[in-house]
């Protein structure tokens, strides 16, 4: 796949339609200024601010760009917040529609059809492949992302981060936990990762 992607990319520079330069300006961006931990900036904010959450919850895209976050492929936002009975998933059906503007790039089992179709009609099982065990009697939602439509999970704050403060808290946000296949990181993991 990687050399596909690259014989493409010559192609299309050596035919003059895309500048090789403004390639890797837009891989730095989604590498450095794009990517997970700006959602984990929002889903913190929402941890620590209850008037934020509430935008969120009214109006994730103007909620998101309260934060410098947005713009292509983050237009149209909408989040859904865990809580004790409910766990929300996202997928696309369709094909790989994602919030790239404030996720990042999507990682490649998002994209695969076994994803795809198994987080539908067996969301249980495919949480449980990601190490992700429910009870029994919590309710799991299923989110089709579409290109007019991108989902933010907003997991349930973990036990043990009073007095956190936003920028700690982020660092127990990960991508899947907003894309909903894992919970926010235990506190435990923030020092275990320094």
């Amino acid at each position: 796949m990687d050399a596909r992607v690259r014989a493409l990319e010559s192609i299309l520079v050596d035919k003059g339609y895309v500048q090789r330069e403004a390639l890797d300006e837009i891989v730095e961006a989604y590498e450095t200024r794009i990517g997970p931990h700006g959602g984990a900036r929002v889903v913190a904010r929402a941890w620590t601010d209850p008037d934020y959450a509430a935008r969120l919850a009214a109006d994730a895209t103007s909620a998101v760009a309260e934060l410098g976050l947005g713009g292509r492929q983050g237009e149209h936002m909408v989040a859904v917040f865990d809580d004790a009975g409910t766990h929300h998933l996202v997928v696309c059906t369709l094909c790989s529609c994602y919030p790239w503007a404030v996720l990042g790039i999507p990682p490649a089992w998002y994209k695969s059809s076994a994803y795809r179709a198994r987080a539908v009609f067996e969301p249980r099982a495919v949480l449980a492949d990601f190490g992700t065990v429910l009870p029994d009697d919590t309710r799991i939602r299923v989110w089709d992302s579409t290109a007019e439509i991108r989902y933010l999970v907003v997991p349930r704050r973990p036990a043990g981060t009073e007095g956190w403060d936003a920028e700690r808290l982020a660092e127990l946000v990960t991508r899947d936990a907003m894309i909903g296949v894992r919970l926010a990181d235990e506190p435990a993991a923030v020092g275990a990762r320094s």
